[in-house]
């Protein structure tokens, strides 16, 4: 009774402080870990934590970040995470990790370190990095030579050799093209003007390899075979098995289809971008896959298997949803992304929608055909994109149900961090690398859904290398600083890019915006450097948007 009266204090006291005033009542329905809070104005569903959804957000993805910081060391002296899928406090599970256990945690953990400006962040994300490049990778004179594995056959080996599934040798070149694209964005963010005659190149001479490796398969593909399997075997070549794919007894399926290759279309656009690696093997292979994915999966909704541990086929959100992000983010090569994203939403919906919360005014996403289980990082993830969706789009009318599906995923999260699914494990992958992401690009798509007593960047259309919020007074000042020039900073931060626009929540109006200590304008042009200004009720939304350099500091009075 009294954590009971202790959430529903908590719950009373964010009606009066957030700009979203409330009437609640607890329902004395239990999801997962938390009593169930609703509007009793229309008996929608509510965060258990504080009927703000920024405040919310913001702790449930800050305990996320503090248990995967904090979780214990395992037998093999590594952290639990690096040797498991799925989280046990009694005792170790018996699976090792998951296909995309890591380059999901270095995307979460990238936009993360944008936001809060923990540097801790950025050394697990060295970490991981290091370890599984170090770790996992298939020979050189492997027919797919310098791909990671997915998987550790043995579990405290340390190293990772295998698919969970089919075995040792296997790969996932999908996943290979996932944290290809990851390990250029840690390039980005570990590459800076601080040590100018320094340039490490290990993450991108990784990438480079990783990208060589699939342009160097890239095939045609058809209704059947996509241009690169699922599954193949990196010291052989030999295609992989959906293992009892019919239930008959007959042969097993080739595992040669699957439609994840967003992030491996992304990594080939980096590199090219950067000039860096075969250049022209990449645009070649980045065409071949973007034209599979118009003629085949955006026709068919065959979007196929993601996850290595679900014998036989499956049609999954992950891959349609990421596709969809996909084209919203480069609209130059989909004349009719409107109608064509909207329909992958509709099918989504219509396969995989979940109705057992729709009494609180919630329709959330299951994971999969083959596991028709509400997910807490795939409902997250298509509330992300339909908030995204929303604004470039101008169509609101999934926008209520994407906030409620964000305060649905809420409830997987216990207040030590754990995060679990609803009827299921506590998954590295689904619960923490696949999780935390969705809900910062939600606050960057919809800055209303940030907290806003707080000081937060949402987002760039660049890779953050630095950013620290103070408030100090200015630290660019050399010597006594007049007291009519003290200024407080509320953020600075550098980008990769000289060229490149933030968003920024901001609990109040900034006097002055530098770049590269020479202060811009403001300015509402959408092509002129300089800042604006959006007011909410409480704080606000900057947005920056600079052409000619890279290190930006935000003050106030």
């Amino acid at each position: 009774m009294n954590q009971r009266r202790n959430i529903f204090i908590i719950l009373i006291l964010s009606f009066t402080t957030s700009g979203f005033a409330q009437k609640t009542k607890l329902t004395g329905e239990k999801l997962l870990y938390h009593e169930i809070a609703e509007n009793s104005t229309d008996n929608t569903i509510l965060p258990w934590y504080s009927a703000d959804p920024g405040i919310s957000f913001d702790f449930v993805i800050n305990q996320v970040w503090n248990f995967w910081n904090t979780m214990r060391t395992d037998k093999n002296g590594l952290p639990y995470y690096m040797n498991h899928q799925v989280w046990r406090g009694d005792l170790n599970d018996k699976r090792g990790i998951g296909g995309d256990q890591f380059a999901m945690a270095l995307s979460s953990w990238s936009l993360y370190y944008g936001y809060s400006g923990n540097e801790a962040v950025k050394s697990e994300m060295n970490y991981l990095a290091d370890y599984y490049l170090s770790h996992s990778l298939s020979p050189a004179d492997a027919a797919w030579p310098n791909i990671p594995y997915p998987y550790n056959t043995l579990i405290y080996s340390g190293m990772y050799d295998g698919d969970m599934v089919i075995g040792p040798g296997f790969t996932q070149p999908d996943k290979a093209g996932s944290l290809g694209f990851e390990l250029v964005k840690l390039f980005k963010m570990t590459n800076t003007t601080q040590y100018p005659n320094v340039t490490d190149k290990r993450y991108l001479n990784a990438a480079i390899n990783i990208a060589n490796t699939l342009a160097n398969y890239i095939k045609e593909g058809d209704e059947n075979n996509s241009p690169l399997p699922f599954k193949v075997n990196a010291i052989s070549g030999e295609i992989g098995k959906l293992k009892n794919n019919s239930g008959d007894g007959k042969d097993d399926q080739l595992s040669s289809y699957t439609s994840n290759w967003a992030p491996t279309m992304e990594l080939f656009m980096n590199l090219i971008e950067l000039k860096t690696g075969e250049t022209e093997k990449y645009q070649k292979a980045f065409e071949t896959l973007l034209s599979w994915m118009k003629n085949y999966p955006l026709k068919t909704n065959k979007w196929g298997p993601f996850f290595e541990d679900v014998p036989g086929w499956s049609d999954t959100q992950i891959n349609a949803i990421t596709f969809a992000q996909f084209m919203m983010n480069h609209q130059e090569y989909f004349p009719n992304w409107k109608t064509d994203v909207k329909e992958i939403f509709d099918w989504v919906f219509k396969t995989l929608g979940n109705h057992e919360w729709e009494k609180y005014g919630v329709v959330v996403v299951n994971e999969q055909t083959a596991y028709r289980v509400p997910g807490n990082s795939h409902s997250s993830r298509q509330a992300s994109a339909n908030l995204q969706y929303a604004k470039l789009s101008g169509d609101s009318s999934a926008v209520k149900n994407a906030i409620l599906t964000l305060n649905w995923a809420t409830y997987m999260v216990d207040a030590d961090g754990k995060n679990c699914y609803p009827c299921d494990e506590v998954w590295m992958t689904d619960g923490y690398g696949d999780y935390v992401r969705h809900f910062l690009r939600a606050m960057a798509w919809r800055p209303e859904l940030a907290p806003a007593d707080q000081n937060h960047l949402l987002s760039s259309t660049s890779v953050i290398q630095h950013a620290e919020y103070q408030p100090n007074i200015n630290k660019f000042y050399n010597g006594p600083v007049p007291p009519e020039k003290i200024k407080k900073t509320l953020v600075d931060y550098r980008t990769f890019d000289q060229k490149a626009t933030e968003i920024i929540r901001l609990t109040g109006k900034p006097e002055e915006v530098t770049i590269n200590k020479i202060p811009i304008p403001e300015t509402n042009a959408q092509t002129e450097e300089g800042w604006s200004w959006k007011p909410f009720e409480n704080g606000g939304v900057l947005t920056v948007r600079h052409l000619n350099g890279n290190e930006v500091a935000v003050y106030s009075k």
